[in-house]
């Protein structure tokens, strides 16, 4: 029986070695492997103008100048220019912006920003511009809309009565600015594809998710709504303009505050992913390059 064994044993040994021998053997007379196919060489310059939708704060590395206009190295513009593969960068996005800071120079809590239009010139293939927001107020506005009482419904009882709603009238009065920044964007790169960036969908559909995010039921409708209109307001001046709209609404859909932190893109009122509260984490700032990405190809 023993030498039974070993004569097994000294088969599956030879017949080893030989399935070995016989699978270097390929591999040693097998065709080299296929080069890698080459890439376009980059091409383009691309410029990223906004506020702090486009910026990115607390979402990764500090990176450019001012300091003061937290530019994380994840934030949309980053990736949209890797995934286009553009010869040429610059991103002059600045937390706090304003349309008047697309135009004028910008003063933040460590440093100047310069006029963002600054940084066009004949050479610029691509813009993309994330702004309006600061404009009408939607953040500002979103902490003076938090209450203990869900049925109650500050903001909307203070801008939405007696028959004037002022959070409308505050998106009527950006869309002249939006109309001349893009006006002077054509006339600083007329050689420029244009990109329009929306905002992503902070809020959900129904009613919140009290007390975890306090607003009242009423007031989440309210700036839910608001936000739709001042996306539908974007979308027609990039229309008008001859530029394209990055829809980032629609696929964050979803993906809102009121979500576990798994799944929002958007952070609360107290971040549970690094970013600024109310902003997008770097799982929004890549969906956002995403639709930008789309809307430029």
């Amino acid at each position: 029986m023993r030498k039974v064994f070993a004569g097994l044993v000294l088969l599956v040994l030879v017949a080893g070695g030989i399935g070995f021998g016989v699978y270097r053997a390929q591999q040693d007379s097998a065709s080299p492997a296929p080069s890698p196919v080459a890439l376009p060489p980059a091409s383009g310059k691309y410029v990223a103008l906004g506020d702090s939708y486009t910026s990115s704060p607390r979402t990764g590395a500090l990176v450019g100048t001012p300091p003061g206009c937290d530019r994380s190295d994840n934030n949309y513009p980053r990736l949209v220019a890797a995934q286009l593969r553009v010869a040429e960068f610059t991103d002059v996005s600045c937390s706090g912006a304003t349309t008047a800071n697309i135009t004028g120079t910008q003063q933040t809590a460590n440093g100047t920003n310069q006029p963002q239009l600054d940084s066009l010139d004949d050479a610029t293939t691509l813009v993309t511009l994330g702004i309006g927001g600061n404009d009408v107020g939607f953040i500002g506005l979103a902490h003076d809309c938090l209450t203990q009482d869900p049925a109650v419904s500050p903001c909307k009882a203070k801008m939405a009565s007696g028959g004037r709603d002022e959070l409308a009238a505050r998106i009527t009065a950006t869309t002249p600015k939006i109309d001349r920044v893009l006006t002077e964007i054509h006339e600083r790169a007329p050689k420029a594809k244009i990109v329009v960036v929306g905002y992503p969908s902070a809020l959900p559909d129904g009613g919140g998710c009290w007390p975890f995010l306090p607003l009242g039921t009423a007031d989440v409708a309210y700036l839910r709504d608001a936000a739709a209109k001042f996306n539908d307001m974007l979308a027609a001046q990039a229309k008008a303009h001859g530029a394209h709209y990055a829809d980032t609404a629609t696929p964050s859909k979803g993906h809102d505050m009121c979500q576990k932190a798994a799944t929002k893109w958007v952070e609360d009122l107290v971040p549970s992913s690094p970013a600024l509260s109310l902003h997008p984490n770097a799982n929004g700032e890549r969906a956002m390059a995403d639709a930008v990405t789309s809307a430029a190809s």
